[in-house]
């Protein structure tokens, strides 16, 4: 391979020093030291703002995430932003030096997917869905993790509150955006719906738009969020 030729395949992020030898580009360098320092997911817009004008951000993040796709830690996108994470299949490895997460019940957990699909949605939705009424510990633990949020009230008699998911919730699950939760077929696929079920049964196209409906009013700047205590149906702690 020509000298030429061996430039023009080196990734954009790479220029040549004096020398002519492959040197990491300043402004990716300056990406990877804001990356590693962050505590939490960072957006385009805020990394754009650190770094020098002119600084092509989206180019430098697909190539770092091109480079790091076969490290010990990746980048990847989720909630719309950016963050460093450890390699999926290093995971396990340490998962023991976590401290064991509760697990969530299976209350919680079929509360928390309605809600990922169908929001906005009222207790009142959920409990018909679920075909039993929902403990409010139950919705208060998953509120205390951030994945749930008070979205507004729904225009209805009683004025009932609507629930969302948040930001935290696509980060704790690796989702970019709520639309990437799995459809019917790969619901089906990974075995969490009997293949046997109703051929009417439909999963709905999630949104988590923050923009209010049409049938719901803005939140009074006086609510207040208080939390019930945890109950045995709320939190499974034994797995």
């Amino acid at each position: 391979m020509s000298a030429e030729a061996a430039r023009s395949a080196l990734p954009e992020p790479f220029v040549e020093d004096a020398s002519g030898v492959p040197a990491r580009d300043p402004d990716l360098r300056l990406l990877e030291a804001l990356l590693f320092a962050a505590g939490e997911p960072l957006d385009e817009a805020s990394i754009s703002a650190r770094l020098p004008e002119g600084a092509d951000v989206r180019g430098l993040l697909v190539a770092l995430s091109a480079d790091y796709a076969d490290r010990g830690f990746n980048l990847v996108r989720v909630a719309g932003k950016w963050m460093l994470r450890t390699a999926p299949d290093l995971g396990f490895l340490l998962a023991r030096d976590k401290p064991e997460p509760r697990r969530l019940s299976r209350a919680a957990l079929e509360t928390l997917a309605i809600i990922a699909y169908h929001q906005p949605v009222t207790r009142a939705e959920i409990e018909e869905i679920r075909g039993v009424s929902t403990n409010k510990g139950t919705l208060d633990v998953l509120l205390a993790a951030g994945w749930v949020r008070l979205r507004g009230r729904r225009r209805s008699p009683g004025r009932p509150v609507t629930y969302g998911t948040t930001d935290t919730f696509l980060v704790h699950y690796g989702l970019d955006a709520i639309q990437d939760l799995p459809g019917l077929d790969e619901l089906r696929g990974t075995g969490l719906i009997d293949s046997r079920v109703s051929a009417g049964l439909t999963v709905p196209l999630p949104s988590d738009d923050h923009g209010l409906k049409d049938d719901e009013d803005p939140l009074e700047p006086e609510f207040e969020l208080s939390f019930a205590p945890e109950t045995d149906d709320d939190v499974d702690e034994d797995g």
